[in-house]
């Protein structure tokens, strides 16, 4: 954790405030790689991780903290906005991420057709200090749902054709420090209360060892993007609308240097998964099966028409699933120019060797 910086602020900001979830994002890497604190030391700027500071955990969610950043999961991102988080969203990446359907080995299960009349885990609802964060935070449902939504219907079927067995949502009483074990279902699952259960990421891939099961369908491996959209797919950096008012210019340089720590993954994919460990708190192996097909190379963001429309999809589903308080308009959310602005940046810096 870095110390804050004893120079006083240039700038009349002390602290930038960047949260992540525990995944691949170029925020991370530039973090754990020091860039993020080198690029703010002489500004007198100290640079901090709500991970490392608990007591402010709640922001990951609610995003009320005037200099956050935020690249993570989007259900969160939305449930905020959707109870009127004053955020605007400058980023989108995608990264497969080991989005799966695991089995027991001999349940036969090994395409989307044979979900069909089995029961699929979908975890409860979760209680929450915090009684207005509660939906947005039920991720592991969120994910489940449109896990199972994607794979259904890459065989004709839906969510009629199965049955959904609510199990414990895994957090007992949730705190502020985010989800201790996402994945509910698997110990349903290797007990025989069901028959499948949605998973993702470098820990389900260690979870899933621990307990004897087995990847029945691989959601990864489906053809179309709309089949695997999810939490995680796209992936949102939103930041709170003061940044982009009241200090642009600082915004635009954390971005730089995320886009430079992207340019630095897409060259170093064994040192990109050293890091991973520590980020996603999986095993080296769990990292090495989750992260796969060149993922180092598309930590970029953007904001593509086709990541846009994709981001939509999500955004109408969680609606009607019942994650989001109210609807709002997407386009109203998008502001182009903080990354606009930082992707030219980044381009001054690569012609100077940076």
């Amino acid at each position: 954790m870095p110390n804050p910086s004893p120079l006083p602020s240039k700038t009349g900001l002390d602290k930038l405030w960047f949260t992540r979830c525990p995944v691949p994002t170029a925020t991370g890497l530039a973090y754990r790689l020091g860039w993020l604190q080198q690029a703010f030391a002489d500004d007198g700027i100290a640079v901090e991780t709500l991970q490392d500071n608990p007591g402010l955990g709640q922001h990951h969610y609610d995003h009320q903290l005037p200099e956050l950043i935020r690249e993570g999961g989007n259900i969160l991102a939305f449930a905020a906005r959707a109870q009127g988080a004053p955020t605007r969203l400058i980023g989108l990446t995608w990264i497969d991420e080991w989005q799966v359907i695991l089995v027991r080995p001999e349940s036969g299960i090994r395409s989307a057709a044979d979900l069909a009349g089995k029961r699929l885990a979908l975890p409860q609802w979760i209680e929450h200090p915090l009684p207005s964060h509660a939906r947005g935070s039920s991720i592991a449902r969120g994910m489940s749902l449109q896990g199972y939504r994607g794979v259904l219907a890459s065989a004709g079927l839906g969510l009629h054709d199965v049955t959904l067995v609510e199990v414990p949502s895994g957090h007992g009483k949730r705190g502020q420090n985010g989800p201790r074990q996402l994945w509910a279902g698997i110990e349903q699952l290797a007990a025989g209360r069901v028959d499948a259960v949605y998973v993702k990421g470098a820990a389900a891939v260690d979870a899933a060892r621990a307990a004897g099961v087995v990847v029945g369908i691989d959601l990864d491996a489906l053809p179309s993007a709309h089949l695997r959209t999810n939490n995680g797919t796209p992936r949102p950096i939103t930041v709170h609308k003061n940044l982009i008012d009241q200090h642009f210019d600082l915004l635009v340089r954390f971005l730089a240097e995320t886009l430079r720590a992207a340019d630095w993954a897409a060259n170093n994919p064994d040192a990109v998964h050293a890091v991973l460990e520590g980020e996603t708190a999986g095993s080296a192996a769990g990292v090495a099966a989750a992260y796969r097909n060149d993922f180092h190379r598309s930590l970029h963001p953007d904001l593509s028409a086709e990541r846009l429309a994709l981001f939509a999809e999500q955004k109408q589903a969680l609606w009607l699933y019942g994650f989001l308080e109210r609807d709002f308009d997407l386009h109203d959310w998008v502001d182009n120019r903080p990354l606009e602005a930082a992707l030219a940046l980044r381009e001054r810096q690569r012609q100077t060797g940076l």
